[in-house]
This record gives C-alpha cells, structure tokens and sequence, in this order.
C-alpha cells in the first residue's frame, strides 16, 4: 500500500505516517496565527513573557491537533464505512506522532510528558464541551425558526471547529474573554481554514459540506455567542 509514492507494510503504518503529516499540519497552523501581527497585537504578545508567549502557541497547536482528533472521530464524516474503522486508527495514531516528532527535535523527556498529558485533557475538555456547544447553537437557531433536518446538519457540521475556537479563545484569554471578539474571529478563522483544509479532501473534495460549513460558521460569528465558561 502506498501513499504519496511511500511503501507501506501495514495499514498501521499508514496510519501512523498520515497522523504525522495532520500533526505537521496543524504546527504549520498554529505557527502562522502565532506570527500574524494582528493575533500578536490582540494578545499584546510582545509585552508577555517568553513563557507566557509559549504558553499561548503550546493551546494553538494543540488545538489544532484536537481538532484534528475530533474530525476523524466526527460521526457525520461522509466516508465509507470500511475507511472509518482506518480515520479511528489514524485518530488513535495522532498524539503519539506529535510526541514523536517532538522527540526527535530533541524535545526532553519530562517536556514530552507534559505534552502528552496536555493533549489528553484538552480532547476531554473538547470532546465534552460539544454537547454544550451544540445546546447552544440549537436554542440560538431555534430563536430564528423552527429547526429542520438541515439546521441539524448544519449544527453538527460546524460542531467540533466551534468547541475548539470557544475552548482555545478561553484557554489563551485565561478565561477573561470579555472585550476580546476580535481575538476571537482570528482564532476561529484560523481553525475554520484548517477545518475545511482537514475535512474536504477526507470527504473527497465535495463542495457541499464545505458550503455549509461556511454558513455555520458565519452563523456562529454572526450570533456572536461565546459560550462563556467557568474557568
């Protein structure tokens, strides 16, 4: 099996090999909104302290790798059943790829382990919010008309780009997000691009879910609705 002209000797391989290109991915991500001046104005980054900074690029990568994890997992993924059963050993795969590669920058060991406990908290964190986010973006619809099976779709579609936008904007303002919606949009656009970079080819490059996907999100920014959250 081969993918990208590489041999592979197992699916578990090319599991590993494609976490390892979503895990890059989501670096790439994280490291352009980190450099982009309007981000960096916004969160008044060059009066913070190198760890202070640090710390907000660690919650922009793993928000991308979490949002990797969340669309692999995404039960409304349109893909072949028998391709599913591969995405959940992708997903499985994704961590493990990261602390690798972190590895062999030469990343030390007790900083690997903090990694690896970060990732997991925040899929726990992520993966719970959503049944909150979905509450939410349904009780703000439904404000609008009654729901139909679209609006469903609709919610569900943009449900895992929406956690992880509210949850990393939470994670960077520590939890003091009033007055800061502007921050907000930039996250969100950044992850909504990812989204759509993840999900599109996953789905074999469908226009429709990548229209929809679209109006959810401009939906989300139109209502303007944080899901504001205890710390």
């Amino acid at each position: 099996m081969t993918q990208h002209g590489l041999q592979f000797e197992s699916l578990e391989q090319m599991a590993v090999a494609t976490a390892r290109g979503m895990t890059e991915a989501a670096a790439h991500r994280a490291y352009g909104l980190f450099s982009d001046k309007g981000f960096r104005r916004l969160t008044l980054l060059e009066a913070l302290s190198q760890t202070e900074q640090d710390r907000i690029f660690n919650e922009l990568l793993v928000s991308g790798i979490v949002l990797v994890m969340l669309v692999l997992e995404a039960p409304d993924l349109r893909v072949p059943r028998e391709f599913k059963e591969h995405l959940g050993r992708v997903k499985e795969a994704v961590p493990k790829a990261h602390i690798e590669s972190l590895k062999n920058l030469g990343i030390e060991q007790e900083h690997l382990e903090v990694w690896e406990k970060l990732i997991a908290l925040r899929y726990a964190e992520y993966a719970k919010d959503k049944h909150d986010v979905r509450a939410a973006a349904m009780r703000l619809e439904a404000k609008e008309k009654p729901l139909d099976l679209s609006d469903l779709a609709n919610i569900q579609l943009g449900l895992p780009v929406q956690t992880v936008a509210i949850g990393c904007h939470h994670h960077i303002c520590r939890g003091e997000t009033d007055g800061r919606d502007e921050l907000f949009k930039l996250v969100l656009g950044s992850l909504s691009k990812f989204y759509i970079e993840i999900r599109v080819p996953l789905e074999g490059g469908r226009i429709t879910p990548l229209a929809r996907a679209r109006v959810a999100l401009k939906r989300l920014v139109r209502g303007k609705r944080r899901g504001k959250r205890k710390l």
